[in-house]
């Protein structure tokens, strides 16, 4: 039984809203997956084992992370920066490897410290024989031939997504993103903010779609990570219409995520399988799973990390509609959104490409750009005009923040790889679909020495 104050609707409503923080004070965060592979055999690492997962986390303890651990087993790692402020290397449920960014001032300091842990991570991979690619889909590997991480949450979420969608167990298994986390001053900024990067989601999917292969073959997606959120439970996922609706704001949110089914409680180190089971019941001592005992707020932290729209509020934003790739785009990701979004015209000038989009265009474009890419439109544009429009929106975002290196170069040149993407028509998919094509004469495998870290 719980021996704390139950919580009221207002405290789950402040775990948002205490984000808001003055605009002096807005960071960037960026998180990036990418996937193991045996450099021999190109199969995806097991966790045991002398080129296991486990070891690449241990070995990486001498560069100052200090290890997270679950029921015994390692399955992360954190560390402090001068500031203070935490990033974590964190394990996705086959395996892929995170790199949950500290919060950071400019995108040079986002490059700078995802350059430093790919270097950390290659210097320990080399030494036991593994490589690390950055895709959105697993190229070559079935879901049966993806070894299968020891975290408690995850056993849950592998019984639960087969009743929930068809493709939930690929998106854990199987899939990589970028994401990119950014900060609010009000909560009138945070709809703005909400409203404009939900509806421009797609348009990063189209520019970051990167994962055209399945099992060694083209699968007729240029983003097929894209293409298994659009079938993965659609109780969590999706383009939230309530968002654009009058009214919305953090209780609205909130009220979202508390009708949003459970997947678990943590209780003791272990996890408690809820799945399916109501947030409010918990709230009310009422929850099958464990009955009398009401939520902590970490229990609603945690409930809020298992929600997966295509931009998620918890005390900041999260973009997550990029397909994993090379260290160029993983910078580019954050500059792209930090560009549109801190910025107040370049804001304003994102939301006027998209105010006039009805809710059906907002989930049919989502749908559209997984095959289709930059070549998908919406109301009568392109998805590579908007692009163009979009990225030109972001460079005049960056340029008017105004955030040097210590080579006095402002934060522009991280667009110059989605620049290229936009003006060209063609999305890195494609490009791999022309090496797959043409010199890679149909060897998907290629891609792991050809475009691996």
């Amino acid at each position: 039984m719980a021996d704390h104050a139950p919580l009221t609707k207002a405290d789950l409503i402040g775990a948002m809203s205490k984000g808001m923080k003055p605009r002096d004070q807005w960071r960037i965060g960026a998180e990036h997956e990418k996937f193991g592979f045996d450099k021999q055999t190109l199969r995806r690492p097991a966790y045991e084992g002398e080129s296991g997962i486990k070891a690449m986390l241990n070995g990486l303890t001498r560069f100052g992370w200090t290890p997270v651990e679950e029921g015994g087993h390692v399955i992360g790692l954190e560390r402090r920066n001068g500031e203070g402020f935490a990033a974590s290397v964190s394990l996705e449920p086959g395996g892929q490897f995170e790199l949950s960014g500290a919060p950071l001032l400019t995108i040079h300091d986002i490059c700078s410290e995802t350059g430093q842990h790919l270097e950390e991570v290659k210097t320990v991979a080399d030494e036991i024989d593994l490589g690390f690619l950055g895709a959105g889909f697993d190229p070559l590997w079935s879901r049966a031939d993806v070894p299968v991480m020891p975290k408690g949450r995850y056993d849950i979420m592998r019984a639960y997504m087969p009743k929930v969608g068809t493709l939930g167990l690929d998106m854990m298994l199987r899939t990589c993103t970028i994401q990119a986390n950014l900060d609010f001053d009000t909560e009138a900024d945070m709809v703005m903010k909400f409203r404009t990067s939900l509806a421009l989601q797609p348009i990063a999917t189209a520019l970051f779609a990167c994962s055209p292969f399945t099992e060694g073959k083209p699968n007729g997606f240029l983003s097929a990570r894209a293409n298994v959120w659009t079938d993965t439970d659609a109780d969590r996922t999706g383009m939230l219409d309530f968002v654009f609706q009058d009214g919305f704001g953090f209780e609205r949110y909130a009220d979202y995520a508390l009708d949003t089914p459970m997947y678990f409680a943590k209780r003791e180190g272990r996890y408690v399988d809820a799945s399916g089971q109501s947030f409010r019941d918990f709230l009310d001592g009422r929850l099958p799973a464990l009955p009398g005992d009401r939520p902590t707020m970490k229990d609603w932290n945690d409930h809020l990390t298992t929600l997966f729209p295509e931009v998620r509020l918890k005390a900041y934003l999260e973009m997550r509609g990029a397909d994993g790739g090379p260290w160029s785009r993983i910078c580019a990701l954050p500059a792209l959104w930090t560009g549109v979004l801190y910025d107040a015209p370049s804001l304003a000038a994102a939301w006027d490409l998209v105010k006039d989009w009805e809710v059906e265009d907002h989930e049919r474009l989502r749908r559209d750009v997984t095959r289709l890419g930059l070549k998908a439109e919406v109301a009568g544009r392109s998805v590579r005009g908007i692009a163009v429009d979009m990225v030109a929106i972001a460079r005049q975002g960056l340029k008017n923040r105004a955030r040097f290196s210590g080579g006095m170069v402002d934060e522009r040149g991280y667009l110059s790889e989605l620049e290229d993407i936009a003006d060209s028509g063609v999305t890195p998919a494609e490009r791999l679909l022309d090496l797959y094509h043409g010199e890679w004469r149909g060897d998907v495998r290629r891609i792991y020495t050809d475009f691996a870290y």
